[in-house]
């Protein structure tokens, strides 16, 4: 019943992934869109920490964690779990002048993992790595009359990925995931001066792909035979994306919205016609402590050398980047596990903050993220459950023309857990 559940949602939610429009922040205008965050649910309810690893989870971000799957198996051959997670994402967009209110339903991850032997473990899956999706209207006065400019974009690059975890010695974890990006990135600015006839537009279309590397190295030493210190660095390596690009020119009729004339840019005079996203490389450290089974609290550190991005093609003159940074707290409670008395007891209580300084800036300003994660993680038959997330947030600020978004997400997670090739026994 469980394998025909989850190819009920494989299907379900690969559909969703090519269907759902990603995001409509505004600042999804600059760069690759808005970057996605890679972790499943149960993480990024204590802040997005990926430190802390067990045996019945799939923990997208830290590939060292793979090592640990089937423990409470014994670590036999066959152990799988299906992970999947979709979000719904209310938005309030806050101008100086103008407040407006949109939602956005994504599917975040589908993922399948299982344990080869004790001590290794490997996985594959999808997710979307970065969104495009905003609508922008800009109005000003030139020479006594009004121009308007509207820009607007949709698109974003989705990701596979395959994992593979090995326990090296007692307590000591490494990992590595093989990241496949591709997907295409479109753009559009349309120019209308008062009464004029015809407008003008520029359209660019960028086809994206390309690879990136994370690796991850975990120690988990216990202390009483009870408590764990969970240390962990993860390098996720400089991701080398070829975008293949097109621009398109012309002029319209602004009563009917009909083109008059288009025209293909010759890129390659420019060297634009093949670019290359260079998203540099971005390193994590991860401390925690807990008790297993029961209680876990962590933080993690990361840090990204953002100031060498650039994209050319999108010519955006308002926009530089220096080095980006993270900062989150997180952890769980779980009263007892084993309780059969009470389902309230074996229920898993997370919670978490976190501060991104995304190492964009806009307009001279910073842009920047806060977020306050909580949820529960709600145990069905054997070791699988299923994980409700919320979280409240602000990025970015009304200084400088800029747009505030207040958002408030709610996160489901599915994780499935069942054995394969598991050899039947008749007495």
């Amino acid at each position: 019943m469980v394998k025909k559940l989850v190819i009920v949602i494989v299907y379900t939610f690969t559909i969703g992934l090519y269907a759902q429009d990603g995001t409509v922040s505004p600042y999804s205008f600059f760069g690759i869109g808005d970057l996605r965050n890679a972790g499943t649910v149960e993480n990024n309810m204590m802040g997005g920490i990926a430190i802390f690893a067990d045996s019945t989870h799939v923990n997208l971000k830290n590939p060292a964690a793979y090592a640990n799957l089937g423990v409470h198996y014994g670590g036999d051959f066959g152990v799988t779990v299906y992970t999947a997670g979709i979000s719904n994402k209310q938005i309030r967009l806050k101008s100086f002048s103008k407040e407006e209110s949109s939602s956005v339903t994504n599917l975040d991850y589908l993922s399948l993992a299982f344990s080869v032997k004790k001590g290794l473990g490997m996985g594959f899956g999808i997710m979307p790595y970065s969104s495009v999706g905003y609508n922008l209207r800009d109005e000003r006065t030139t020479d006594g009359s009004s121009l308007v400019n509207i820009f607007s974009g949709d698109g974003g690059i989705n990701r596979v990925y395959y994992t593979i975890g090995y326990e090296v010695a007692k307590n000591l974890s490494i990992g590595a995931t093989i990241n496949f990006n591709y997907g295409n990135l479109q753009s559009e600015r349309l120019q209308q001066i008062e009464d004029v006839q015809f407008g003008t537009f520029d359209r660019r279309f960028s086809q994206v792909n390309g690879f990136d590397f994370n690796y991850a190295l975990n120690y988990t030493p216990t202390f009483k035979d009870k408590y764990t210190l969970h240390t962990s660095v993860r390098i996720n390596t400089q991701g080398n994306l070829v975008s293949k690009n097109e621009r398109r020119i012309g002029s319209f009729s602004v009563a009917t919205g009909r083109n008059i004339e288009e025209v293909n840019v010759n890129l390659d005079a420019d060297n634009l016609r093949n670019t290359e996203f260079k998203i540099p490389t971005t390193t994590t450290l991860g401390l925690g402590y807990g008790r297993d089974g029961k209680w876990f609290l962590g933080a993690e550190y990361s840090f990204q050398g953002l100031s060498s991005f650039e994209n050319p093609f999108l010519g955006v003159d308002n926009i530089a980047y220096k080095d980006a940074s993270s900062y989150a707290l997180g952890g769980f409670y779980t009263p007892d596990y084993t309780s059969f008395s009470s389902y309230l007891k074996r229920i898993t209580y997370r919670a978490g903050v976190r501060l991104d300084k995304s190492g964009m800036v806009v307009n001279d300003v910073d842009i920047n993220n806060f977020g306050i994660t909580f949820g529960l993680g709600l145990p069905l038959a054997g070791y699988s459950n299923l994980n409700l997330g919320f979280e409240l947030g602000k990025r970015g600020t009304t200084r400088a023309n800029l747009v505030e978004e207040n958002y408030f997400k709610i996160n489901i997670g599915l994780s499935l857990n069942d054995q394969w090739f598991r050899k039947r026994k008749i007495n």
